[in-house]
């Protein structure tokens, strides 16, 4: 009894093994492969997506109704859905980063030492890389082409809500491998939802590099908790748009409709309404009535909330749980701090280190908040929804990572390599 009780268990420590070797043997063949070839894969991806819509946008179909059928949020729908809008926005991805520069073999820094030692530093792919993502299958895409151009394996592990569309477009994108002559091991989705492959691709300390889990907070502290494997956190995202006393009122609404509105299920979310005391009598009426007009639930300290039914805005008044929290929703906490400092001292407690921005005219604060916010990206003047691989320029991103070692902020090509010392001498011996 207790043997059979075992044997399943065995059997996928033994299957999730097997895939971390490829994933080991094809990294080494991606560490040096030219760069034409490793293009060429994701250009010859991006047209197998188009080529597969059909069958990608019905798997994704099933996706979506089971998780409909299971009661999950409209920001998890959001999330999982693919249109063809979406699946163009994935092959384009994957040709805009078969445009970027390479950075495997990169020299970010050479001296000569005073006994004619040469030493370089050199960009290098960290190896294995491990994707534990939940319900967005445009992960399975952008997180193969990034690991593909940047030299790395990636094993990519989808929720069990997203599985079938991942499944669907990792064959589009084993195609694209195929074509190029690079291993279909390169890029490998798990292919089981059981929860317990999970664990046990992140015993796998001799064979994967590097994990990375983007979801929620649950998933992120069973991975870290769990993970052998060092441990890099796309974690939440605790958003705050600090409305100065110099803030223009029409760049107030617009930053906070786009930063709130525009996607409520992302990481990149304004989660959190700042305005300064000096500033809430001009900016909050506007700003509220325009979030409320959208659809948005203010919740509200006692300055605010009086500020707003005054003016005729409909408001709650908050909990003290609503700030620091991650509402993925149309639901905004609001709060009428002092000054500027009032402001930072907010941020440094309930923030979460992943995207702050001021709306100001005085140059002097913009500088005091860009200095003293610490966050993996601080916007002056812009919408926290700029803080996006695509959006920044990085062609596409493998997730936004809120732990500073070794990436801060949109993980690209460059965030997924490490560096090597190279040292050249003529017989040089150490006396």
């Amino acid at each position: 009894m207790t043997g059979s009780h075992r044997s399943p268990a065995a059997a996928l420590d033994r299957q999730m093994r097997a895939l971390a070797e490829a994933a080991r043997g094809a990294a080494r063949v991606l560490s040096r492969a030219p760069t034409g070839r490793k293009d060429d894969a994701l250009r010859a991806a991006a047209a197998a997506i188009g080529r597969r819509a059909r069958a990608i946008l019905a798997a994704n179909r099933a996706d979506v109704a089971a998780a409909r059928k299971a009661g999950q949020t409209a920001a998890f729908l959001d999330r999982l859905a693919l249109d063809p809008k979406r699946l163009d926005g994935m092959a384009r991805s994957l040709l805009e980063v078969a445009a970027l520069p390479d950075p495997v073999g990169e020299v970010t820094a050479s001296w000569t030492r005073p006994n004619g030692l040469r030493v370089k530093k050199v960009r290098i792919p960290l190896g294995v890389v491990l994707m534990i993502y939940e319900a967005r299958p445009n992960v399975t895409i952008e997180a193969a082409g990034l690991c593909v151009k940047s030299g790395n394996a990636a094993i990519l592990r989808p929720g069990s809500d997203a599985l079938r569309s991942s499944l669907a477009l990792a064959e589009a994108f084993a195609e694209g491998l195929e074509k190029a002559g690079l291993p279909a091991a390169a890029a490998q989705v798990v292919p089981t939802a059981d929860r317990e492959a999970s664990y046990a691709l992140l015993a796998l300390d001799d064979l994967i590099d590097l994990a990375i889990p983007r979801g929620g907070p649950s998933l992120i502290r069973s991975v870290a908790e769990r993970s052998r494997v060092p441990v890099l956190k796309h974690y939440q995202g605790v958003c705050h748009l600090f409305l100065d006393e110099t803030a223009p009122g029409e760049q107030a609404v617009a930053l906070a409709l786009n930063g709130k509105v525009q996607r409520p299920g992302v990481c990149n979310a304004v989660e959190c309404l700042l305005v300064h005391r000096a500033a809430a009598a001009r900016l909050l009426p506007a700003v509220g009535r325009a979030l409320a007009d959208a659809g948005v639930e203010l919740r509200c300290d006692p300055t605010s909330l009086t500020v707003l039914r005054r003016a005729g805005v409909k408001a709650v008044p908050a909990r003290p749980e609503d700030y620091g929290f991650e509402f993925l929703d149309k639901i905004l906490a609001v709060r009428v701090v002092p000054d500027l400092d009032g402001a930072l001292d907010h941020i440094a407690r309930y923030g979460s280190l992943h995207t702050e921005a001021i709306v100001t005219r005085d140059l002097g604060n913009a500088r005091r908040f860009e200095r003293e916010v610490t966050a993996s990206a601080v916007m002056v003047n812009a919408s926290t929804r700029f803080n996006d691989g695509g959006e920044l320029g990085l062609g596409a991103e493998i997730g936004i990572s809120t732990t500073k070692l070794h990436a801060f902020g949109p993980m690209g090509l460059a965030e997924l390599t490490t560096q090597k010392f190279v040292v050249e001498g003529e017989g040089h011996v150490r006396t």
